[in-house]
């Protein structure tokens, strides 16, 4: 597999409250990857996406058991946030300084037959397979929420002034349970995780147009820059990770 990825902190915020990651077991192995965003509007955003991060790398390398078939990836993913979820809650909890902290998350553990996908919020996965890009979760916000009901188009949602609005985050609550895709994960598809700076700014079909035309850390960085050519409010971060028997790893951060 060859994956690539890059947080950027935008033009307007003065700290980056995403964290991204990237690890593998072994050269021949599955690989785990993982986007946060730390939310915006409480204490120590960035400080929430990195615990979440870091507790599922430590989880991840600390794994012994055999992780080779969709069942127990997906069982153990679900396991892992859920612990990371309680991680930050009891944390934040004994920090006063730190109450009320929160973060998305969306991690993906990728094998060469299949791949499995965990989320909480509005960071999202896409799945690009035969020249086709979907999104393969479901943001846990409320305009997300209003467009699913029919009550709010998706060009709507684009401006909605409630449009940052989470109903679900890693952190800020007790045993907060993800929502959990599996898929089979074929010869040259690709997958992408995202933080919302980039989906707020670039659309679908334009992350489709530069997916399938090169899966590199230029098309990662080109799609950091478009956003940040229409205002970049906001942290940005994107990971994509492509699919082939030749495991190559390149990664910046």
């Amino acid at each position: 597999m060859k994956y690539f990825y890059r947080s950027d902190k935008g033009k307007v915020r003065q700290v980056n409250e995403d964290a991204v990651a990237i690890h593998e077991l072994s050269s021949e192995g599955p690989i785990l990857a993982v986007v946060a965003d730390g939310m915006g509007g409480h204490q120590a955003g960035d400080v929430a996406s990195k615990m979440a991060v870091e507790k599922l790398k430590e989880d991840w390398q600390n794994e012994k058991q055999e992780l080779i078939d969709r069942d127990s990836v997906e069982k153990w993913l679900e396991n892992a946030v859920i612990k990371a979820n309680n991680h930050v809650y009891e944390y934040a909890q004994n920090n006063s300084l730190l109450n009320g902290m929160g973060t998305t998350i969306v991690a993906s553990i990728c094998s060469m037959n299949f791949l499995v996908i965990a989320h909480i919020g509005d960071s999202r996965a896409y799945l690009l397979d035969e020249n086709q890009l979907r999104q393969v979760t479901k943001d846990h916000s409320l305009v997300g929420e209003l467009v699913r009901s029919g009550q709010l188009s998706e060009e709507d949602a684009l401006v909605h002034p409630r449009k940052n609005v989470i109903l679900k985050a890693l952190g800020t609550e007790p045993d907060v349970r993800p929502d959990v895709y599996s898929s089979a994960w074929h010869q040259s598809s690709i997958l992408l995780l995202c933080s919302d700076g980039l989906t707020n700014k670039v659309s679908d079909q334009e992350i489709h147009q530069l997916l399938w035309k090169e899966c590199s850390q230029q098309t990662v960085n080109e799609l950091i820059q478009m956003a940040n050519d229409r205002g970049g409010e906001d942290n940005i971060t994107v990971a994509v990770i492509k699919h082939q028997e030749n495991k190559v790893g390149d990664s910046t951060c």
